[in-house]
């Protein structure tokens, strides 16, 4: 059964497609070196703390769980001073980390998006429309586009948190426009009905009325990301799924089931770049939410 085009107030996402990121360092060690010594917990650990430690704007990191090495991508903006502490914080007992250098600027994705008019001009995404216990409907988007409080085209922002996450909750002022699905630019929709947690290698997909129906793959979980004066962001999905700006709260899927909310990345989706997503599992067991 077809249906019109989803309203402004109907979930529509972001991106894309973006291009792998160029490797500068290989890793100390491979999953196929049998001899290859694994860094304990604790020198990850340290080794993460003297990456946020050393602060560099345009930096984001996570660990290769198949192979215990920290990989580190950067942006367009750090230079080679900067790349060297970078290298110099990552290493570990059992080696260096992996380098990856991506096209364009890490920044928050708010400019040009549609959907949500918030205070300022700001514009952001829906990623997926929830419910409480009691019924009560809600828009989930990304923490950065709004504060507690704020009113927008859809409602009033009930729950913010940026940085440190990047999520947030808006309760619907007309609960009767909140579908449960994700519209894909074409007149059709994608039916949402469960939330998961992705994994390395899998399939991606959002979707944006720039962009359309977009695809990409995950390349790395737990990634800590920092945008500079905008704060430093743990725990994201880093993939390399293209996205632009005004694509941020915009939903990541995978079929049936809700994955994350784009947070930022780097380049867009003629060049390529690196696209960073808040899981959606997170505020939905902080907010006590579900999709539907």
């Amino acid at each position: 059964m077809s249906r019109t085009p989803a309203p402004r107030a109907r979930l529509i996402a972001v991106a894309s497609g973006l291009l792998a990121a160029t490797a500068l360092t290989a890793p100390a060690a491979t999953a196929d070196d049998s001899d290859a010594v694994r860094p304990t917990a604790t020198q990850l650990t340290a080794a993460h703390t003297a990456l946020a430690r050393a602060d560099v704007a345009g930096s984001a990191w996570y660990t290769d769980e198949a192979t215990g090495t920290v990989v580190v991508t950067v942006d367009s903006t750090v230079d080679a001073g900067e790349l060297t502490a970078l290298t110099k914080a990552a290493t570990t007992p059992a080696g260096r980390p992996e380098i990856n250098r991506t096209g364009g600027k890490f920044t928050k994705h708010i400019a040009g998006g549609e959907y949500i008019l918030l205070p300022g001009g700001i514009r952001c995404l829906v990623g997926f429309n929830v419910q409480d216990s009691a019924g009560i409907k809600y828009a989930l988007t990304a923490g950065h586009c709004t504060n507690a409080g704020d009113v927008s085209s859809l409602g009033t922002t009930v729950h913010s948190s940026f940085p440190g996450n990047d999520y947030a909750l808006i309760r619907y002022t007309d609960p009767s426009i909140a579908e449960g699905s994700v519209y894909l630019q074409n007149g059709t929709y994608q039916d949402i009905t469960t939330a998961g947690s992705p994994s390395v290698g899998q399939q991606i997909t959002s979707s944006t009325p720039t962009t359309g129906v977009q695809r990409g793959t995950v390349t790395g979980l737990n990634a800590t990301v920092n945008y500079g004066a905008d704060g430093i962001v743990y725990g994201l999905i880093q993939s390399n799924m293209c996205s632009e700006p005004g694509s941020s709260g915009g939903p990541v899927f995978s079929g049936t089931k809700a994955m994350g909310l784009i947070s930022g990345g780097s380049g867009n989706c003629s060049t390529g770049g690196t696209t960073f997503a808040q899981p959606v599992t997170e505020p939905l067991s902080a907010y006590g939410v579900f999709v539907y």
